[in-house]
C-alpha cells in the first residue's frame, strides 16, 4: 500500500493559487474542492482555475466534486485537465455510466461517500472505480475536526477493497492532521487529502513530509 499526500487549497490563498501549489511541491496530487453552494451550503470555484492551476503546477490534479448533476459537470474537469475526478454518490444519477465516461477521457474516477452513506450498497460498484473516497467530516468547509466514527467505516471499506483484491485507492478527506492520519491509515486508508493541517503550517512541504512519514509508519505496523 503506498501513502499519497494531497494537499487541499481550500485552505490555501486563492488569491495566490500558482505559488500555493509550488509550495507543496512532492505532494503526491493538489485536491481541488469544487462546491456549488447546492450539493454542500458553500461556493468556491470551478473549470477555468482548474485549467489555470494545471497551467501553474506540475503537480497532479485530484478535483472533488461536492456538486448537483455531476453526471453533467463532471466530463469538464477532465477537459480542463484533473488527473482524477471524483463525484458523490449521493449526486450521481448513473455512477456507473459517469465513471466509465471519466476513465475513457483519461482520467482516473472515484466517487466519494458522506459520513452518514455507507459504503455496502455501493460493493458491486467498486470495480468501475479507481478510488474510494471516504468523507471523515461533513463537506461544505475546512477545518472541521476528524470524526472518528468514521474509521469502522474505513475499515469496512477496505475490507471490501481486498475481498475483490481490487488496485483502487481509499481516500479520506475532512480533519486529517498529524494527530489523525496514523488511525487513518491503521484503519486501510492510503491517500490523504489534508488543508489546514498543509497549509496552516509555517512549512508546508515539511508538513507534507511529516504527514506522509507519519501514515508510511503505520502501515508498516
Amino acid at each position: 500500500m503506498t501513502v499519497q499526500i494531497s494537499p487541499s487549497i481550500l485552505s490555501a490563498d486563492f488569491a495566490r493559487l500558482a505559488e500555493e501549489a509550488e509550495a507543496v511541491k512532492g505532494a503526491d496530487w493538489l485536491h481541488v474542492d469544487v462546491m456549488d453552494n447546492h450539493f454542500v451550503p458553500n461556493l468556491t470555484l470551478g473549470v477555468p482555475v482548474v485549467e489555470s492551476l494545471g497551467r501553474a503546477t506540475d503537480t497532479p490534479i485530484d478535483c472533488h466534486l461536492m456538486i448537483e448533476e455531476p453526471d453533467r459537470w463532471a466530463p469538464a474537469y477532465v477537459e480542463a485537465g484533473a488527473g482524477s475526478v471524483t463525484f458523490h454518490a449521493e449526486a450521481a444519477a448513473a455512477p456507473v455510466r459517469l465513471a466509465r465516461e471519466i476513465r475513457a477521457k483519461g482520467a482516473r474516477a472515484a466517487m466519494a461517500l458522506k459520513p452518514a452513506t455507507p459504503v455496502e450498497p455501493y460493493e458491486d460498484l467498486l470495480p468501475e472505480l479507481d478510488m474510494l473516497l471516504v468523507m471523515t467530516v461533513e463537506p461544505g468547509f475546512g477545518g472541521q475536526a476528524f470524526l472518528d466514527v468514521m474509521l469502522p467505516k474505513i475499515r469496512r471499506t477496505r475490507a471490501l477493497i481486498d475481498k475483490y483484491g481490487l488496485q483502487m485507492w481509499l481516500q479520506v478527506d475532512g480533519g486529517v492532521s498529524a494527530d489523525t492520519i496514523e488511525r487513518c491509515a491503521e484503519a486501510g486508508a492510503d491517500v490523504f487529502v489534508a488543508g489546514s493541517a498543509v497549509y496552516g503550517a509555517q512549512d508546508p512541504a515539511a508538513a507534507v513530509r511529516a504527514l506522509r512519514a507519519k501514515a508510511e509508519a503505520a502501515v508498516v505496523r
